[in-house]
């Protein structure tokens, strides 16, 4: 558990407490050090010294009832009371007392080297305090050694992460499995003159395990492991990414053979596009980079790991053979890795043991590893919530569902005739892709509202792994995403905002088909649009002509509506069995896939 740390005070706060010291220093500390040196005496002492000349100066202090003198050198201060006394004027006249008002200096020297020195003092500590708060909010006592790497080293561990806590990535394993081979005998691959590349980029969608399959490479290999971020590099001072380039590699080589990890590279390894005014901090650190690489020093024994999900946006320099020499992808899992990275993470927690992770993995088509361990998880919380000490094939279905759809509104209350009209939307939907070939089985209908905003959802699930889609399934695709539209306009003759994701999703695939697939007999093999961030939700930009872009928009238009037509006819032709499930599933709320095609199929 985090500890909660209490919130930062300004630096006025400091500064403030400074003050406050120096004050109660000079009005508290500085009288009674004054005081301690003076000494008291009676009247008559007083007045004897002043008639044997031993008084050389003397202040009448009336407010304070009280007579101030000193010695005839001036080194010793007395003080005694006032007594009635008409004549003590002329008896200081006579004896020459110098009494012509001029103050009675009280301070010493132990005085005025403590009302230097003490607030010099102060001032000093503050300003070490403030340094050490500083050093944390900025990073710790290395943010201010500049040039100097913040690597965090993993040194070799028993316990560390190994290939067999990695799953669902075989292919990246078995080309990462050859690195730590170099490492544990290097002799073999020098013998017929092969060289191990220096540089690994993996690269892959978040999530799917690169860092990890990074750390599990130097727990199999039992070598040192520096890790690092492309951001780290990145200083306000020109130079210094440069010179933790340096500092990082002069490490790695005192610790080969080992291994350096750079996450997020496309950090500093962006594309050079020479424009004036550019990050010259970041184009030094990527040359310093691509020099260190160049093996003009022998880095013997050092490997070179990066991760990225913008492979596109990295400088040629930087990925050019001799570099980068191996491209590692690292994919969304399969179904059956989907399965093992499932049961990796349900080692963690205590499930049932007629949990179908099969079914599960089916369920959960594109999630990746770290979606799938979020999934396992949300599963073990619920299961605490319900009561039980283990999580049961319920709880993982229900968790795909809130990492998909978000938590059910349980504060939301749909009218009747809202709930009835998303009760037949629904049902639009798994009616149009069960009337369909080549459209996925439905596995679950539910009008229950969820956080993300949905008002109810159709699961469907693929039986199997789908690598291809025809031109049929696309449009049949479609044609399911306009059910829930058409069955509003079938039933009740008017339409709802419900459908704004479905036209959202049937426009893109139309848009796709013919501008990306080659799916359309206007246009042909041809591409209209280009896709970038393949990674990162692959945007994707028109580049043809204008006009172009207006027949394309026309194509889509017709597209979507062809398959609207579609399903349309389906509803009608269907409309009793519509009517039936739609007012089943208003009761039930939430129905299977076996209760829906039981129902279509009576």
């Amino acid at each position: 558990m985090n500890e909660v740390k209490p919130p930062k005070k300004p630096l006025l706060y400091y500064y403030g407490i400074a003050l406050l010291l120096l004050l109660l220093f000079q009005f508290l500390a500085m009288p009674m050090i004054s005081q301690a040196r003076i000494r008291t005496v009676d009247y008559n002492t007083f007045v004897s010294m002043v008639e044997e000349g031993n008084v050389g100066s003397a202040e009448i202090q009336e407010q304070e009832n009280r007579i101030l003198f000193t010695d005839k050198d001036n080194t010793a201060i007395y003080k005694t009371a006032m007594v009635p006394d008409s004549d003590l004027t002329q008896r200081l006249l006579d004896a020459g007392v110098s009494t012509n008002g001029v103050e009675v200096e009280q301070t010493s020297l132990l005085g005025d080297i403590l009302s230097w020195v003490i607030p010099i003092a102060i001032f000093i500590a503050l300003g070490q305090f403030m340094s050490r708060k500083m050093m944390d909010r900025m990073g710790g006592p290395n943010a201010l050694s500049f040039g100097k790497s913040n690597a965090k080293v993993y040194v070799k561990s028993s316990e560390g992460i190994r290939f067999s806590d990695v799953a669902g990535e075989d292919e990246a394993k078995e080309n990462l499995q050859e690195i730590v081979n170099y490492l544990h005998n290097p002799e073999k691959y020098r013998e017929i003159g092969a060289s191990m590349p220096k540089g690994i980029l993996l690269v892959g969608p978040p999530g799917t395990g690169k860092t990890m399959l990074a750390k599990a490479v130097a727990g199999e290999a039992n070598v040192p492991f520096f890790s690092m971020s492309g951001s780290e590099f990145v200083e306000m001072f020109v130079g210094m990414g440069a010179s933790k380039v340096r500092d990082l590699f002069k490490q790695a080589k005192e610790k080969a053979p080992c291994i350096v990890f750079i996450d997020e590279i496309d950090a500093i390894g962006k594309k050079r596009d020479g424009q004036i005014g550019g990050n010259d901090e970041r184009e030094q650190t990527l040359n310093q980079l691509l020099t260190e690489m160049d093996g003009f020093e022998g880095n013997t024994g050092v490997i070179i790991l990066a991760a990225t999900n913008r492979p596109e946006s990295l400088d040629p320099a930087l990925t050019r053979p001799g570099r980068f020499d191996r491209r590692v992808p690292v994919e969304l899992p399969d179904l059956k890795g989907r399965e093992e990275i499932l049961r990796v993470h349900a080692k963690k927690i205590k499930v049932a043991e007629d949990v179908d992770f099969e079914k599960v993995a089916r369920m959960a088509s594109g999630a990746s590893g770290a979606e799938l361990a979020n999934i396992v998880n949300e599963a073990a919380l619920r299961a605490v919530r319900d009561g039980r000490r283990f999580a049961t094939q319920a709880d993982l279905e229900e968790s795909i569902e809130v990492v998909i759809a978000g938590y059910q509104k349980k504060n939301a209350i749909l009218t009747d005739q809202e709930k009835k009209i998303v009760a037949y939307h629904e049902i639009g939907h798994a009616l149009v892709a069960a009337r369909q070939s080549h459209s996925a089985p439905v596995q679950k209908i539910t009008i229950v509202p969820r956080t993300s905003g949905a008002l109810g959802y159709t699961m469907q699930v693929e039986e199997g792994n789908h690598y291809l889609m025809s031109q049929e399934e696309i449009e049949n695709k479609i044609a399911t995403y306009t059910g829930g539209r058409a069955a509003e306009e079938v039933v009740f003759g008017s339409v709802t905002t419900g459908a704004s994701n479905d036209i959202e999703q049937a426009t893109k695939l139309a848009r796709a088909m013919i501008t990306r697939y080659g799916m359309s007999k206007d246009f042909g093999m041809v591409a209209m649009e280009t896709v970038t961030n393949q990674y990162l939700g692959g945007d994707a930009s028109l580049s043809c002509s204008a006009e172009t872009q207006a027949r394309i928009d026309k194509a889509v238009v017709d597209l979507v509506g062809r398959q609207h037509e579609k399903a349309l006819a389906i509803l009608r032709e269907d409309r009793e069995k519509l009517d039936q499930l739609a007012n089943y599933l208003y009761e039930k709320e939430t129905i299977t896939g076996e209760e829906f095609m039981a129902i279509l199929n009576g």
